[in-house]
C-alpha cells in the first residue's frame, strides 16, 4: 500500500522522467546540438577573461561587458548564422560610432543652445532612414539585424555623447569589445566542430527530394489493389506505409529553405561547396518540388477510397498508371543521389523519365482506343484524374531534371566519363581470291591479347 509522502514523490518524478527523456531525445536527433552548447559555453568563458584578467580589464574596463552581450546575441548554431549576425553586428556597430560622433561635433557647431535641437533632428532622420530600409526586401533579407544594431548604436552615442566628455574613449572602449566578441564567435564557430547552412540546405534538398520519390514508386501499388479481406482484427499483418505521408514535410519546408540559403551566402568555402556555390539554384530546386508535392496531395486524396470502377477498364490502365508513378519516382530517386554525390544526372534518370512519357502515350491510346459510352463515367472520372496529376507530376520532374542540370553546371559538379571501347582481339581476314581457299571457307585468323591464336573456318559468301 503506498503511503501518501510515497505518491507525491512519484508524482513529483513523472515530469523529472519526462524531461529526462526529451532531453535525450533531442540529442539523439542532432549530436551537433550538444557540441554547439559546449561552443557557446566555451566563447562566453573566454570573453569572460577580459573581467578576470586585471591587465585586459584596465584596457577596456566596464565596456567588456558589451564582449559578453555580443557572444549571447551573436553565436548562431550554423556557422553562416553566426558569420551573418557577427558582421552585421560589428559592421553596424563602426558605421553607427562614426555617424555618432560625427553628428556630435557638427551639432556643436550649432553653438551650446542649438546643439540639442539639431542633435535631435538628425538622430530622427537617421533613424527614419534606418528603419524605412528595413522594408527594402534585400536589405530585409540579409542586413535587417545590422540596421537593429546600427539604430541602437547611433542613438545611443549621440544621445549619451551630448552628457560624456570623453566620448571617443568611450566608442572605441565599446567597439573593441564587441569586434572581441564577435571575433570569438566567428573563429570558434567556424573552427571547432563547424555546423555549415548550405550542407545543411543541400542534405535537406535531397531528403525532401527522396520522400517525394517513396510517395511516387509506393503509389501506383496502393491505388490499384483491392481491399484486403484477410487483414487480422488487430491489424498486425499491415504493412508500414509511412512513406505516403512523408511528403508532407515538403510542402512547409519553404522558409527553412530560405533561411540556410541565406545563412549559406556568408560562409566561406568548404569542402565540395565553393565560395561562389550557387545557393539560389537549391531554393529553385525546392520550389519546383513543392510544386511536385502539392501534385502529390492531390493524388493522396485518391487513397483513402479505391477505385469503384469496372474491373475491365481498371485494368487496361493500372500498367501504365503503375509505371508512370513508379518511374518517376525512380526518375527523382536517381536526381536525388546526383546531388547527393556532386555528380551530373546519370542517363537512367533521362531513361526513367522517357519511360514515363511512353506510359503517357499508351495511357492516351488505351482511352482513346475505348468507347467510352461502355463505361460508367462517374466512375471512370476519379481514373482519369489520377492520369491527370499524374501527367502534372512527370512535367514537373522534367522540370527538376533540367534544374538539377543547371545546377551540376553552374556548381562544377563531376561528369561522368564515358567507357572507353576496349579492343579485346585483333583480326585478319584472308581475301577470297587465294588459291590456298579453293574450299568453299574462308579462314579467319583471330589473335587474342594473350599470345595465341585460333582459326575459325566460316562459309564462304
Amino acid at each position: 500500500m503506498e503511503t501518501p509522502f510515497k505518491a507525491t514523490l512519484l508524482k513529483m518524478n513523472a515530469p523529472i522522467v519526462d524531461l529526462v527523456k526529451k532531453i535525450k531525445k533531442l540529442g539523439k536527433e542532432d549530436p551537433r546540438r550538444i557540441m554547439h552548447s559546449f561552443k557557446v559555453a566555451l566563447a562566453i568563458t573566454l570573453v569572460s577573461m577580459v573581467y578576470y584578467l586585471r591587465p585586459l580589464y584596465k584596457g577596456m574596463g566596464d565596456a567588456g561587458i558589451w564582449a559578453i552581450l555580443t557572444v549571447v546575441v551573436v553565436f548562431e548554431y550554423t556557422a553562416g548564422a553566426t558569420l551573418c549576425k557577427g558582421m552585421n553586428r560589428g559592421l553596424a556597430t563602426l558605421l553607427a560610432g562614426a555617424l555618432g560622433l560625427g553628428a556630435e561635433y557638427f551639432a556643436r557647431l550649432f553653438g551650446p543652445k542649438a546643439e540639442s535641437i539639431v542633435l535631435g533632428c538628425l538622430v530622427f532622420l537617421l533613424v527614419a532612414a534606418a528603419t524605412f530600409s528595413r522594408f527594402i526586401p534585400h536589405i530585409k533579407k540579409r542586413y535587417d539585424y545590422g540596421v537593429l544594431i546600427f539604430i541602437l548604436t547611433f542613438s545611443l552615442v549621440a544621445v549619451s555623447g551630448y552628457r560624456v566628455e570623453n566620448i571617443m574613449e568611450l566608442a572605441h572602449q565599446r567597439l573593441s569589445t564587441i569586434i572581441l566578441g564577435g571575433a570569438t564567435c566567428i573563429i570558434i564557430s567556424i573552427c571547432v566542430c563547424p555546423v555549415w547552412a548550405g550542407e545543411d540546405l543541400h542534405i535537406l534538398i535531397v531528403s525532401n527530394m527522396e520522400k517525394l520519390a517513396s510517395f511516387l514508386e509506393g503509389f501506383g501499388g496502393e491505388i490499384f489493389q483491392l481491399p484486403l479481406e484477410e487483414e487480422t482484427a488487430d491489424g498486425s499483418n499491415e504493412p508500414d506505409k509511412s512513406f505516403l505521408g512523408a511528403y508532407k514535410s515538403v510542402l512547409n519546408s519553404k522558409a527553412m529553405e530560405e533561411s540556410l540559403a541565406n545563412f549559406a551566402w556568408w560562409e566561406p568555402g568548404h569542402g565540395k561547396f565553393r565560395f561562389s556555390h550557387p545557393w539560389k539554384q537549391y531554393l529553385k530546386i525546392g520550389v519546383l518540388m513543392r510544386q511536385c508535392a502539392y501534385h502529390i496531395e492531390s493524388l493522396n486524396g485518391y487513397l483513402d477510397s479505391r477505385f469503384q470502377a469496372s474491373s475491365e477498364f481498371r485494368k487496361s490502365v493500372q500498367g501504365p498508371c503503375t509505371t508512370m508513378s513508379s518511374e518517376a519516382g525512380k526518375a527523382l530517386k536517381e536526381l536525388a543521389l546526383s546531388i547527393k554525390t556532386f555528380s551530373y544526372p546519370s542517363n537512367s534518370a533521362m531513361i526513367n523519365i522517357q519511360t514515363c512519357q511512353k506510359a503517357v502515350d499508351e495511357v492516351n491510346s488505351t482511352l482513346q482506343a475505348s468507347m467510352v459510352g461502355e463505361w460508367v463515367i462517374l466512375e471512370i472520372i476519379p481514373i482519369i484524374t489520377v492520369i491527370s496529376i499524374l501527367n502534372d507530376i512527370i512535367k514537373c520532374v522534367e522540370t527538376i531534371f533540367e534544374a538539377i542540370e543547371e545546377l551540376s553546371e553552374q556548381a562544377h559538379f563531376k561528369k561522368s566519363e564515358p567507357e572507353k571501347p576496349q579492343i579485346l582481339h585483333g583480326g585478319a581476314v584472308a581475301p577470297l581470291g587465294d588459291k590456298e581457299h579453293d574450299s568453299g571457307f574462308v579462314t579467319i585468323i583471330i589473335h587474342k591479347i594473350v599470345p595465341q591464336s585460333v582459326e575459325i573456318e566460316a562459309p564462304r559468301g
